[in-house]
C-alpha cells in the first residue's frame, strides 16, 4: 500500500497546481482536469476509517444526460432519422469494437486518437473511430456492392475535450452513405441536399456549406510544387485553416513539414479562393491548374455538382472553397462541410440578395461533414475491388450543445415524459377503480400514469400533472361511479367534463391528437 505522509504531500502538490491555475484565470477545462487529478488523490487516501473512497465523477471527455436534455436529444435524432428515412435509406449496425488492423492507417495524423483494448486473448481490438472505415468492412465482408444506409452510434476517440463547445471523447455519429456505381455527382449533389433539409429543419440559425474537391488540392499542390510524398501532410496542414491564420499555417508547411517559402506562398494564394460554379470556370482557365489533370477532373465535377445544386434548390448556402481539406486519409473526390455562423439580421438578408454565403459571417464550428471515398472499400477486399461510396455525418453533439443552449434561454418548458392523462381518485379507497381505469387505458394504446399510493391527495395529483405538463386527469370518485360517468379535467384550463366511461377513451384520443 502507498505511503499515506506521500500521498498527502502530493494532494497537498495537486492542492497548489489548482489554486494556482484558478489565480491565474487558467480555462474551466484545464482546472478540471487538475481537479479531477486532486479528487483522485484523495480518494487514493481513503477515509477516517482507511477505506477506499470511490470518486464519483464520468470519465474525461464523457456526460451524463438528464430526462431533458434526453428529450431534446430525441427531437434531434427524429429529425434526423425521418429525413434520412425520405431519401430512401436503410439502416445497419456494427460492432462498437473493430480489430485493431481494420482502422490502422485510414485516418492520417488522427490516428493517434485510437482507443486501443487491451489484449482480450489473442485479437488486438480498437474502438471505432467513425462509422465510415466500419461501414467499408462491412460491404467489403459481405460483398455489398451498392446500398443506401444510415447508421447512428456512439464513436471513441481519445481528443482533448473542450465539452463547452460539444467536443467529446464519446460521442454519436449519425452518417447517410450511397455505395455503389452511379452517374457523376448525382448521389453526391443529394448528401448536401440532406445537410441542408436537416439544419434548415432544426432551425439552428445560419450556416454555409464548403464544398471542395481532393483532386483540386492534390492538382493544386502539384502546380504549387509540392513533393508527392508530402500531398496528404500538407492537406493535414491546410485542414487546420478553419483554427488558425494563415501565418500560422504557413510556419507549419515551412518549419515543420519543409517546404520552401516560395511553394507555401503559391499555395496561400489559391486556398483564399471562395466562390460558385464562376470560380470553377475560372480556374478551368487558369495557367498553373489547368495544366492538372487531377485538378481539372475535379473542376468539372463542381461544375456538374452545382447545376444539381441548383435544381436541387441549394445553391443559397453552398461555397466553393479551396481551403477545404478535410484530413482524412480515405477521401478521394468531393469533399464538404457545414458550418453555423453567427451573422447579424444585415448579413443575412445581404447573403439572400446576393446568393452566397456573407463575408461578415462568423464561424461557430463544423456541425456535418463527409465527401467521397471511392477506394476504401478495395482496401478491405482481398481481390481489391472497388465500390464507390459517398456520404455524409452529421455533428450531433455540437448540434446538441446548440439546441441545450437555445432551450435554456427560452421559457418554453420541455416535456421529459408522454404521459396524456393522470388517472387520479378524489376520495379515499379507490385505488381498485382507479388501476381497472388505467388498464383499460393501457389497451386501449393510451399513455397513462397513476400515483403509487392508496389514498393520494387530490391536489398532489393535479399538482404533479402541471409540473409534468400531463395535459388531462380522469378523476374517479364514488358519485361518478354511481353514474357511470369520468370526470376529464383539463390541465391548461382546469376545465372540467362529464363523460360516459365508454365514450372515454375516443374523447382521450379526440382531445390528445389535436394538442
Amino acid at each position: 500500500m502507498e505511503d499515506k505522509a506521500q500521498i498527502q504531500d502530493a494532494i497537498k502538490t495537486q492542492g497548489e497546481v489548482v489554486r494556482k491555475l484558478k489565480s491565474e484565470k487558467a480555462t474551466k477545462e484545464q482546472i478540471d482536469e487538475e481537479v479531477a487529478k486532486l479528487l483522485e488523490l484523495k480518494a487514493r487516501l481513503g477515509g477516517d476509517d482507511g477505506k477506499h473512497q470511490f470518486v464519483l465523477k464520468t470519465a474525461k471527455g464523457t456526460r451524463d444526460y438528464n430526462p431533458k436534455q434526453m428529450a431534446i436529444r430525441e427531437k434531434v435524432f427524429n429529425t434526423i432519422t425521418s429525413c434520412f428515412k425520405r431519401h430512401g435509406a436503410e439502416t445497419i449496425d456494427t460492432p462498437v469494437f473493430e480489430l485493431k488492423e481494420t482502422l490502422t492507417g485510414k485516418y492520417g495524423e488522427d490516428s493517434k486518437l485510437i482507443y486501443d483494448l487491451k489484449d482480450q486473448g489473442g485479437e488486438l481490438l480498437s474502438l471505432r473511430y467513425d462509422l465510415t472505415v466500419p461501414f467499408a468492412r462491412y460491404l467489403a465482408m459481405n460483398k455489398i456492392t451498392n446500398i443506401k444506409r444510415y447508421h447512428i452510434a456512439k464513436v471513441y476517440r481519445r481528443d482533448n475535450p473542450a465539452m463547452t463547445r460539444g467536443r467529446y471523447r464519446e460521442f454519436y455519429q449519425c452518417d447517410f452513405d450511397i455505395a455503389g456505381q452511379y452517374d457523376a455527382m448525382i448521389p453526391d449533389a443529394e448528401c448536401l441536399k440532406i445537410v441542408h433539409e436537416i439544419l434548415s429543419e432544426l432551425d439552428l440559425g445560419d450556416f454555409c456549406i464548403k464544398v471542395n474537391d481532393r483532386r483540386i488540392l492534390d492538382g493544386m499542390f502539384a502546380v504549387c510544387g509540392v513533393p508527392d510524398d508530402k500531398f496528404r501532410s500538407i492537406c493535414s496542414t491546410v485542414d487546420k485553416l478553419d483554427k488558425m491564420a494563415w501565418e500560422d499555417v504557413k510556419k507549419e508547411m515551412v518549419n515543420e513539414k519543409g517546404l520552401s517559402e516560395e511553394v507555401a506562398d503559391q499555395i496561400g494564394e489559391y486556398v483564399s479562393m471562395k466562390g460558385g460554379m464562376d470560380l470553377a470556370e475560372r480556374l478551368l482557365q487558369d495557367q498553373k491548374m489547368s495544366q492538372s489533370k487531377d485538378a481539372c477532373a475535379g473542376l468539372s465535377d463542381i461544375k456538374l455538382l452545382f447545376s444539381y445544386l441548383q435544381l436541387f434548390q441549394v445553391t443559397d448556402k453552398v461555397v466553393f472553397d479551396l481551403s477545404l481539406a478535410r484530413g482524412l486519409d480515405y477521401y478521394t473526390g468531393i469533399i464538404y462541410e457545414a458550418l453555423l455562423t453567427q451573422a447579424g439580421v444585415a448579413a443575412v438578408s445581404k447573403e439572400a440578395q446576393s446568393g452566397a454565403p456573407s463575408e461578415e459571417s462568423v464561424s461557430v464550428g463544423s456541425v456535418a461533414g463527409g465527401g467521397r471515398y471511392d477506394g476504401l472499400v478495395g482496401m478491405f477486399d482481398p481481390k481489391g475491388r472497388k465500390v464507390p461510396c459517398v456520404g455524409v455525418s452529421i455533428g450531433i453533439e455540437r448540434i446538441f450543445s446548440i439546441m441545450e443552449q437555445k432551450a435554456e434561454a427560452s421559457a418554453v418548458k420541455i416535456r421529459t415524459t408522454e404521459v396524456q392523462v393522470m388517472v387520479a381518485s378524489a376520495q379515499k379507497n379507490l385505488l381498485e377503480e382507479r388501476l381497472k381505469l388505467i388498464t383499460e387505458l393501457w389497451n386501449a394504446g393510451i399513455k397513462a400514469e397513476v400515483m403509487y399510493k392508496k389514498n393520494p391527495k387530490l391536489l398532489s395529483q393535479l399538482q404533479h400533472c402541471e409540473e409534468s405538463g400531463i395535459p388531462l386527469v380522469a378523476i374517479l370518485g364514488e358519485q361518478e361511479l354511481k353514474d357511470g360517468v369520468i370526470k376529464l379535467r383539463i390541465v391548461a384550463t382546469r376545465e372540467e367534463l362529464d363523460i360516459s366511461r365508454a365514450d372515454l377513451i375516443g374523447e382521450i384520443k379526440k382531445r390528445t391528437s389535436e394538442a
